[in-house]
C-alpha cells in the first residue's frame, strides 16, 4: 500500500501540515474506509452508518483510561464522546475502529484464557432454561 497524505492541523502554528501515512482512516463505528479531502469538517459523517466523525472517539487524543478521556491537556473535552464537537485539538485517528473494545468482560476473559492456557469457563445455561427459571420465580401465587 502506497503512503497517502493526510492533512493535520498543526498545534504549534495553527496551520495545516501534510503527513504521509500507511494507515487508512476508518469510521469509528462501522469500520468503513473514509475518503476525507482536506480538513475534517465538524459536520463530517460516515457515508455508510451516518456516525459523526469530528468526535472525541475518532480523535488520536481520545483515551478512555485517561481523566476526561482525553490526553490533550489544553482541550476541554465534551461530555458525549461519540457526538460531533467543536474541539480545536481534534486530530483524526487512523484505524479508530480497531481501537474500540465493546465488551470488556469478553476481552478480559480472552486474555485470561490465553495467559492461563485456555481454561474452560463454566457452561452457561441455555436461554430456555433461564427463561423457565424466571417464569417459575415470578409465577403468580394461586
Amino acid at each position: 500500500m502506497a503512503p497517502r497524505l493526510v492533512a493535520l492541523a498543526c498545534l504549534t502554528c495553527g496551520g495545516v501540515k501534510l503527513v504521509a501515512t500507511n494507515d487508512a482512516l476508518v469510521c469509528w463505528k462501522c469500520g468503513t474506509s473514509l475518503e476525507i479531502r482536506g480538513r475534517f469538517s465538524r459536520l463530517e459523517a460516515c457515508r455508510q452508518c451516518g456516525a459523526e466523525l469530528h468526535a472525541c472517539i475518532m480523535c488520536m487524543f481520545h483515551d478512555p483510561h485517561h481523566a476526561e478521556a482525553c490526553t490533550e491537556e489544553r482541550a476541554e473535552p465534551p461530555g458525549v464522546k461519540d457526538r460531533a464537537n467543536f474541539c480545536d485539538y481534534f486530530q483524526p485517528r487512523p484505524q479508530a475502529f480497531g481501537g474500540m473494545v465493546t465488551d470488556t468482560n469478553a476481552a478480559a476473559r480472552a486474555q485470561l484464557d490465553t495467559l492461563f492456557g485456555g481454561q474452560a469457563s463454566a457452561p452457561q445455561p441455555a436461554a430456555d432454561e433461564t427463561h423457565a427459571a424466571l417464569e417459575a420465580l415470578f409465577k403468580p401465587k394461586e
